[in-house]
């Protein structure tokens, strides 16, 4: 970590510095919209976005706009090499630069950016090292999901819950807040899951290092443009990645 957080213009507790990342492919059509809303919501954060070479211009959008604002960061990948291994890579970013916390979001809409502020507070009020926007507590909610997609999301925090023992109800929901310094206990290099089950894998590894992880309702609400990334198949991926994990040691 470098420098600690700058004194507030008034000059109190130290304002935490706060990185919002958004991985992206095909999200051009509501990146710029998701963009002002994250900086609406919590105008002293910065913004990146890890892109996986989307075809329809989203690398090309965040990169000018890179050059433009000085609180706005691009990681151009060039191919798509999952979900999973983009929010490692903006889990490297956040620690590189010596933020504090990490907060990550879908680049479609589906999470509202209003939300941030509160999950960086209660981070903050709780000496949380993860808070998770769930849609799975009271007060959490979906809207507009089929009930195939109710079903594979379902069955996916089933199995995490009883294979890697998780206690969050929410554990495949990626609205969440991160403390940095905590994950600089994890070797990201480990990590095995590029795709969605990284999601899961992190809370695991998170949790053996007695993370306290706290869960606050949210409501997610479908995509209107695009479709999901969640497939069955990677459903069953996914699946398949966490029976691995379960058996794997400790790490």
């Amino acid at each position: 970590m470098i420098d600690s957080p700058d004194k507030d213009e008034h000059g109190g507790a130290p304002v935490a510095r706060v990185l919002v990342a958004v991985c992206t492919y095909n999200e051009l059509d509501s990146l710029p919209e998701l963009v002002a809303g994250i900086r609406a919501a919590l105008p002293s954060a910065d913004v990146l976005v890890v892109d996986d070479g989307s075809p329809d211009g989203t690398g090309e959008w965040a990169a000018d706009k890179a050059g433009r604002d000085p609180w706005f960061t691009v990681n151009q990948r060039g191919r798509k090499l999952g979900l999973g291994s983009a929010i490692v890579a903006a889990m490297r970013h956040a620690s590189d630069a010596g933020y504090d916390f990490l907060v990550n979001l879908d680049g479609d809409m589906s999470h509202d950016p209003v939300e941030i502020p509160k999950l960086v507070d209660v981070a903050q009020r709780e000496q949380a090292d993860v808070v998770i926007g769930s849609r799975y507590v009271p007060g959490g909610a979906i809207e507009g999901w089929p009930m195939s997609r109710l079903v594979i999301s379902g069955l996916l925090n089933r199995v995490a819950r009883i294979a890697l023992g998780l206690q969050a109800r929410d554990c495949s929901g990626a609205y969440r807040c991160y403390r940095v310094d905590t994950l600089d206990k994890v070797d990201l290099n480990r990590i095995r899951a590029s795709g969605y089950a990284m999601l899961e894998e992190i809370l695991w590894l998170l949790t053996h290092r007695d993370a306290k992880i706290v869960e606050i309702p949210i409501r997610f609400v479908n995509r209107v443009q695009g479709s999901s990334k969640l497939s069955l198949g990677e459903a069953v991926k996914s699946i398949a990645m966490l029976a691995r994990i379960a058996c794997s040691p400790r790490r």
